[in-house]
């Protein structure tokens, strides 16, 4: 599976996400990833790719609620049917 590493903007931890599924909506890259535990339920994360100018790719957080909900809807569609995405 392949992961991505996630560095907090509050608390500058580093975090390592498993990329569940990828898709872009109105020309931007989304991923929806997961803390990878494959035991149980896990939490599972909306991140937005963004470029900066140097073409240096980063990732935040989706947290306008009205993308957040086309995304997850979208994310719904695409994953396997154990997966519920909750909004």
């Amino acid at each position: 599976m392949e992961k991505v590493l996630f560095i907090d903007p509050q608390t500058n931890e580093e975090v390592e996400f498993a990329i569940e599924e990828e898709t872009e909506l109105n020309g931007a890259k989304y991923l929806l990833v997961s803390d990878g535990t494959e035991e149980g339920d896990s939490d599972a994360y909306i991140l937005k790719e963004i470029r900066t100018e140097d073409e240096e790719v980063l990732y935040e957080m989706v947290e306008d609620d009205v993308e957040f909900a086309a995304l997850a809807k979208v994310f719904a569609e695409l994953t396997d049917e154990e997966t519920d995405v909750i909004f």
